[in-house]
């Protein structure tokens, strides 16, 4: 038996390169180096902690078998993490099998600080605490996050979760709207107000397509474990806009992975998505599972008091004045989202400022007519549960009762299918309006409307008398 550690891992691979995978093997064993061969221990050398965590969990069986077959039958099989050699970085050896690896090892290179735009895992792969850009916009914080009705449940959520990061019962953090109703800004806001707190936490925001081009470019480049590797040590990490990782097998793989390590090692997760978790169409059932475990929270479209707070801190904060009169003209004719709410008010600023003149009604009218006639107007979900009760001859409270009358029940799926189609509002507020039903009843009504649509004549052209009312107000 050969004491050469060189020789002796070269046989071991020339057994695991023919029971492995093309590419398992490049990614796993061509990186590893052997370095020493003492009293039947083979120590090898592996770029990182998340290395030995994956060898041992996918391919300890192989490695028994080829140390057994070529060290002996008392072998045994040592790790060396030796994270960048070429800056004589601090090593850390860690057995075979022994899960409770070193999480801090000191000796580590001083990280490389990250700069704005798209963030490179792959430039920072010591384990030392990291000193990274967390990407958050210093301009979205709590204080200019108007609070109201329509979002109290996910404000206040977000100053927990900031409070005790990963400890507390919100973890994952899930906040869910449509468009423009303050997802991205609340998220930042946890963020900010999480630094504020405890200044030692790593914070890292990343918009979810970002997420997914940095994995293609890890990939790519044989870096899988390095990238994977960043994002496990990170203290919390807000993934904005998920759903653009639906029908990505291989970033919702590895997120799941990442996913799994953070809530392990009590790290907080913030997600945010245009939908309900359960209604995203092409994401992993293990991965929609977990977005359960904590709490899910969604924002609303902010009713007339939020609507004019809004604008009124927002003036404030420009140092601009608006007659009252047409403050309360732009909150009750601007009511789909807070985005097209701000872009009627910096068009008014921007016209007052460049003609010199005072803003009016007149001027204020003519900017949301703009508005209007290039964006899709929202019809109320009250408006539509009211024009459906009008054609069955029912009352809004007569469908909100508990019944299985096959009137009042058809009357209330057609209003929740109609109030998909045409608000702003999420499956949960609808479900809310029409007779406080959860999402799960709204996404199941929608489905049976739109399977008798495609199959009932009779239903489909009664269906086209309520909904040509509604259109007309769309």
């Amino acid at each position: 038996m050969t004491n050469n550690h060189v020789e002796i891992w070269n046989k071991c691979l020339s057994v695991i390169k023919d029971n492995v995978t093309e590419q398992g093997y490049k990614t796993w064993f061509e990186r590893i180096i052997p370095l020493s061969l003492v009293d039947n221990t083979l120590t090898i050398q592996v770029p990182t902690y998340f290395f030995v965590e994956y060898l041992e969990e996918h391919y300890i069986d192989l490695l028994k078998m080829v140390i057994k077959r070529f060290v002996g039958e008392k072998g045994k099989l040592d790790y060396k993490v030796v994270v960048d050699s070429s800056n004589s970085a601090g090593t850390v050896t860690v057995p075979s099998a022994n899960r409770n690896f070193p999480k801090n090892p000191i000796g580590q290179p001083a990280p490389q600080r990250l700069s704005d735009g798209p963030i490179n895992p792959f430039v920072i792969p010591g384990l030392k605490k990291l000193q990274i850009d967390s990407q958050l916009n210093e301009n979205y914080t709590f204080d200019n996050f108007i609070e109201g009705e329509c979002n109290r449940l996910a404000r206040s959520a977000g100053l927990r979760v900031a409070k005790d990061p990963g400890k507390s019962a919100f973890n994952p953090l899930v906040i869910y709207s449509g468009t423009g109703l303050g997802k991205t800004h609340l998220c930042h806001a946890i963020g900010l107000e999480t630094k504020r707190l405890h200044p030692d936490k790593t914070v890292l925001y990343v918009q979810a397509e970002q997420l997914s081009t940095q994995y293609v470019t890890a990939n790519k480049n044989n870096n899988r474990p390095d990238f994977i590797n960043f994002y496990q040590m990170i203290d919390v990490l807000i993934v904005d806009d998920i759903q653009f990782l639906s029908g990505k097998a291989g970033t919702q793989d590895v997120f799941f992975h990442i996913f799994n390590h953070l809530q392990q090692n009590n790290k907080q997760i913030i997600i945010t998505s245009d939908k309900f978790p359960s209604d995203l169409q092409g994401m992993e059932d293990r991965l929609l599972s977990r977005f359960k475990w904590g709490l899910t929270a969604d924002l609303q479209s902010p009713d007339l008091p939020t609507r004019t707070s809004i604008i009124r801190e927002k003036l404030h904060d420009n140092g601009i004045s608006f007659p009252d009169e047409v403050v309360e003209y732009i909150a009750g004719n601007v009511r789909n989202n807070i985005r097209e709410l701000e872009g009627v008010m910096n068009s008014l600023m921007a016209q007052s400022l460049l003609n010199k003149k005072a803003v009016t009604i007149e001027m204020t009218q003519q900017i949301i007519d703009r508005f209007v006639r290039n964006t899709v107007k929202e019809v109320s979900v009250e408006y539509i549960i009211n024009s459906v009760c009008d054609y069955f001859k029912i009352s809004p409270e007569q469908m909100a009762l508990n019944t299985r009358k096959h009137q009042v029940v058809q009357a209330r799926q057609i209003a929740m299918y109609l109030s998909k189609k045409y608000s702003n509002a999420s499956l949960a507020s609808i479900g809310q309006q029409c007779g406080k039903k959860d999402h799960a009843t709204v996404h199941h009504a929608c489905k049976t409307i739109a399977d008798r649509l495609e199959t009932d004549k009779q239903f489909k052209a009664m269906f086209a008398d309520i909904e040509k009312k509604i259109a007309m107000q769309a």
